[in-house]
């Protein structure tokens, strides 16, 4: 039988998700985690190591597993930061090219910025190398105000800063050199425009566009909802092709997925930044009730050697709502699940923290604590839908 090895999972989204999808193609499934009493039921074996990156450890459990009588057939990861990793020791097993170099500049922010520099994709972009010396930085490029800051290797959203003044740049800075210790720390052009989320495919070097889905986000950047397909013009989708594909083989992928964030600022599509995997969350179950194409599936057998298809067509306009909360405290119970549920054009809904957790405002992705999936004849009747299923539910918190 053939056997996947996945390097970490979450509870709930992409990851959980693709472990179920390879038991539906008939594989073992082996879960190798650093987390204690993880528990994924889709998983035929749940591996503890205390760390992942040991890799004759890891290479050692391999063989195990091989003498036991499970053909590996893959070994794969989508988790930061095990994307690039889990790749390279497939490359090093011999089970094909897995494009793991690229995979590897993706997930350093400014690394990417450096190689995709000359495009006409790059914002403006600086890295602080020495926050040391961040209050030289703040005054050298107050003529670039307002800026992004954000950790080089992040995930989720987590701590992006937004900087309008030099003294608000320099609070910033100083909270990532407490946070990030001698971390580089990367400076970009802020960007005004709708943004959108690029979920791509890559087979022997052709490039495949699986959804295009433009995002909404409050003050923080988390990203709260999601239209799909996003309504964009044939022109625009012609020159978003045209800007992935320059990006994607500039980075040399030629065999993967990964996901874009992308901007269109004055009908000039800028990059937000760029992950070597497809997206967390619902993100397959938001592509599958639009196209009824199921990404995660063609991903996997393309991780096993076989020919995948990509091509995915909109049926329906499909919503993602993300509910996050204003206050902290310890979580009572919800309640109205059912009745969201029931909804007309409720596809469905996940809650994902158990009674007796800890919950807070969001600060990360991973601090959304809802997911309310709907579809519709369109993009507005899909919105309106799932803002009348989140008034349903109700989270009942005990203060800290």
């Amino acid at each position: 039988m053939q056997t996947i090895v996945f390097l970490g999972s979450r509870k709930s989204g992409t990851s959980r998700e693709a472990v179920r999808t390879a038991k539906e193609l008939g594989c073992h499934t082996v879960l190798v985690t650093d987390r204690h009493r993880l528990e994924i039921p889709e998983a035929d074996e749940i591996i503890y190591m205390p760390n992942l990156f040991e890799k004759e450890d890891l290479l050692h459990l391999l063989k195990s597993l091989e003498s036991g009588g499970n053909k590996v057939s893959a070994c794969m990861s989508f988790i930061d930061p095990f994307v690039s990793y889990a790749a390279r020791i497939s490359e090093g097993l011999g089970l094909g090219d897995f494009s793991s170099d690229a995979l590897s500049l993706a997930e350093n922010k400014a690394d990417t910025r450096k190689k995709l520099k000359e495009l006409n994709s790059s914002p403006f972009f600086s890295v602080i190398e020495n926050l040391s010396n961040f209050t030289e930085f703040s005054r050298s490029h107050v003529h670039a105000l307002p800026l992004i800051l954000k950790p080089v290797v992040s995930n989720g959203s987590k701590d992006i800063k937004l900087v309008k003044t030099e003294e608000e740049m320099a609070e910033a800075l100083l909270f990532f050199s407490e946070k990030y210790g001698e971390q580089p720390v990367l400076a970009e052009e802020y960007l005004d425009g709708p943004q959108y989320l690029i979920e791509v495919a890559v087979y022997k070097g052709e490039i495949s566009i699986i959804a295009v889905i433009e995002q909404e986000w409050n003050e923080s950047f988390i990203i709260n909802g999601y239209s799909f397909p996003a309504e964009i013009s044939s022109e625009e989708a012609n020159s978003l092709r045209k800007a992935v594909r320059d990006i994607l083989e500039l980075i040399g992928l030629r065999q993967g997925s990964c996901h874009l964030e992308m901007r269109n600022v004055k009908n000039t599509w800028k990059l937000i930044e760029i992950n070597p995997r497809m997206s967390g969350g619902w993100m397959n179950k938001i592509i599958e009730t639009g196209t009824g194409l199921n990404p995660l599936k063609e991903l996997l057998q393309m991780q096993l050697g076989e020919v995948p298809d990509f091509h995915a067509v909109p049926a329906r306009s499909t919503y993602a709502r993300y509910l996050t909360l204003k206050t902290a405290g310890r979580l009572l119970y919800i309640s109205g699940l059912e009745k969201a549920q029931s909804l007309d054009g409720v596809e469905y809904v996940h809650v994902t923290p158990e009674p007796g957790s800890i919950v807070m405002p969001a600060k990360s992705m991973g601090e959304r604590y809802a997911c309310i999936i709907t579809s519709a004849e369109t993009i507005q009747k899909a919105k309106d839908i799932a803002r009348h299923a989140a008034k349903e539910l109700k989270f009942y918190l005990e203060p800290l």
